[in-house]
């Protein structure tokens, strides 16, 4: 009898290592399993669709409506953003890159992906649409 308790036993040693190490593979391959997890969508990218709405998410408790932390700069209107664009100054300053101050203030930098919406909205000719 105890022959065949050490064989059952060694088996379901066996069966939870090998569940074990099967789930512990699931998660470092994430990326594999859902490969549109990391994706950015930037198609479509429209300024009432896609740019504006981050700008209000992003940008407007300070430069949108009546606010007054803004320095004068109003991003709720397709003729402030493209404004800052003309000027030069809004991809620089979304990108924290050096000579621009970098936006949102005291925050954090935009992701990749809203960047590269915006970037893509720019490419496609900066339009009103």
């Amino acid at each position: 009898m105890s022959n065949l308790y050490m064989k059952n036993a060694s088996r379901l040693v066996v069966l939870v290592l090998l569940g074990w190490q099967l789930s512990s593979c699931y998660y470092d391959k994430a990326d594999i399993v859902y490969p549109s997890a990391g994706t950015c969508d930037t198609t479509a990218a429209t300024f009432s669709a896609k740019v504006l709405p981050l700008m209000n998410t992003n940008c407007n408790v300070c430069h949108g409506g009546t606010a007054s932390a803004g320095a004068g700069i109003k991003l709720d209107t397709y003729t402030g953003v493209r404004a800052q664009l003309t000027a030069g100054r809004l991809l620089g300053s979304l990108q924290h890159q050096s000579g621009f101050s970098a936006m949102p203030k005291g925050g954090t930098k935009l992701s990749d992906c809203n960047i590269a919406i915006i970037k893509a909205w720019v490419n496609a000719g900066a339009l009103n649409n």
